[in-house]
């Protein structure tokens, strides 16, 4: 079993590249590259470096590789559709001209990828991990985002970026049912799923059964791990998503709910050969304490077999 672990910048509270209080990009590279990974995500875009030559320089002064790019954004309504072509031209040029991970793989589409996620909603955010009172949307909404999403799929495509549906708790694409007409709208030729093992949990599903059900399906995997107890608290209290992220509801990997050995010998028995990437959402005034956190998180997979 050849898995590939990287780390992405939200493990530094870099989701929004408008929000004030972002670490600089220099201090994420350097710790990603500190803390042993050798590949990252770009994370939003804006925030690295969007011309490829300096991007490149940067990327090999710190001794790491491009693995994904990520779309997060609402991806239903029409409005906001011209923005999402105009974005996946950007991310997947990028992509396509700097350096990027590695191509070892098993029957999974190698990297690099485009991480495609729906978020957007405020209440669905506001409702992340309960199941039965989260709104819905209409047919003709899910059908106008899967419009969308196969749409972007295909400008990745050109740009030879493999684009990878991630469900994300508090967006539109969350829970199990939403999962299941995913994949029966969306072929796998089309796109892949990035699952992820915290977003799973925040939603009620068990990791190892769901990625066991779609394993067929999955190119990309993402690895957090939930404190339960935080996890209970803002589901009672109906917190938003990111709100809960900033309480510390993700926790280094081990740290948490996720039984990672099982995680790992599910991986072995089924051998997964392709990336990982491990991510702490969290608040980017929090940021001095991911140097340590990422730390803690690899040399756990480590000592777990990974």
């Amino acid at each position: 079993m050849t898995i590939h672990i990287s780390n992405a910048p939200c493990s530094w509270g870099v989701d929004d590249p408008k929000n004030p209080h972002l670490p600089p990009y220099e201090k994420v590279l350097k710790e990603a590259a500190q803390a042993g990974y050798k590949s990252i995500e770009l994370g939003p875009w804006t925030y690295l470096p969007t011309d490829p030559q300096v991007l490149t320089e940067k990327l090999n002064q710190y001794g790491l590789s491009l693995v994904a790019g990520t779309i997060f954004d609402d991806l239903v309504s029409e409005e906001n559709f011209p923005a999402m072509i105009e974005l996946t031209h950007n991310i997947c040029r990028n992509l396509s001209k700097v350096p990027t991970a590695t191509k070892t793989h098993g029957d999974n589409f190698p990297s690099p990828y485009l991480v495609i996620i729906d978020f957007g909603n405020a209440e669905r955010a506001r409702l992340a991990g309960q199941y039965h009172k989260a709104p819905r949307l209409s047919d003709s909404d899910w059908q106008r985002m899967m419009s969308h999403i196969t749409e972007i799929s295909r400008i990745a495509q050109e740009y030879g970026v493999r684009p990878v549906i991630h469900p994300h708790a508090g967006g539109c694409i969350e829970y199990a049912d939403e999962i299941e007409q995913l994949v029966q709208d969306i072929p796998h030729s089309v796109a892949g799923l990035c699952l992820d093992t915290g977003h799973l949990y925040y939603s009620d599903m068990d990791p190892i059964t769901w990625l066991g059900r779609y394993f067929d399906r999955i190119d990309y995997i993402h690895f957090k791990d939930v404190n339960d107890t935080v996890f209970r608290d803002v589901i009672a209290r109906e917190v938003d998503f990111f709100s809960a992220c900033a309480e510390g509801v993700m926790c280094p990997i081990g740290k948490g709910a996720i039984d990672y050995p099982a995680v790992r010998a599910f991986l072995a028995e089924r051998n997964y050969q392709g990336w990982i990437t491990i991510e702490q959402e969290r608040d980017p005034r929090n940021a001095d304490g991911s140097l340590h956190d990422v730390t803690e998180s690899l040399r756990y997979l480590n000592s777990v077999g990974f």
